[in-house]
């Protein structure tokens, strides 16, 4: 499915990162080591790289990779991309900051497993930044699946990052334009937490 709709000419969700980032992207310390989830043709990826982070890009579909090497090329930065389902992904390797931008392809069990990986992947002090939309999205019909089920609700986020330090949460409705694949009046939501230091 992904690779048909990233075969389209053009980049499905545009070349310029979510609108999420650049406004949030601060709180991450300089030159910090990075994980974008199912990052697709690598808008979000590329933008950090070209802010001197150390990005790793993981996605599943070869054709939006390809998409994405392409874009890093022309913006002049490298980032380590990898081909990999999500739900495949070794959750072992270390990052000071992991973002999952509308990655919400994930029903409730298999979203569970993905914040418990984030959990062990962010280092102690490290950063989760998630951003997609709320359930009301379905009825805004401008981008998302089709379930609100896959939808994030504060709450939720909340109890599987139990623990940590939020430093936002949001649920807002605004207007965006991301290519053909985000555009119109949109639900949507913000969740940006710090891991714990481990105790001495």
């Amino acid at each position: 499915m992904w690779d048909e709709r990233y075969s389209a000419e053009g980049y499905l969700f545009g070349t310029e990162p979510a609108a999420f980032l650049p406004r949030e992207a601060g709180v991450m310390p300089q030159g910090a080591r990075v994980l974008c989830l199912a990052d697709g043709e690598g808008r979000n990826s590329v933008w950090l790289a070209g802010r001197g982070h150390r990005v790793t890009a993981m996605e599943q579909s070869p054709v939006a990779l390809e998409k994405a090497r392409a874009l890093a090329e022309a913006r002049g930065v490298t980032v380590d991309f990898r081909q990999s389902g999500i739900e495949d992904w070794d959750w072992s390797q270390p990052f000071d900051v992991v973002i999952g931008i509308f990655i919400q392809f994930a029903p409730p069990p298999l979203r569970a497993r993905i914040h418990q990986g984030i959990a062990q992947a962010v280092v102690p002090g490290g950063l989760v930044l998630l951003h997609g939309y709320a359930p009301r999205q379905v009825g805004y019909g401008t981008g998302g699946p089709s379930d609100p089920a896959n939808m994030y609700r504060l709450e939720d986020l909340r109890a599987d990052f139990a623990g940590w330090e939020v430093l936002r949460a949001g649920d807002y409705d605004a207007e965006i334009s991301e290519g053909r694949g985000h555009s119109g009046r949109s639900a949507l939501v913000d969740f940006i937490a710090r891991k714990p230091e481990q105790s001495a």
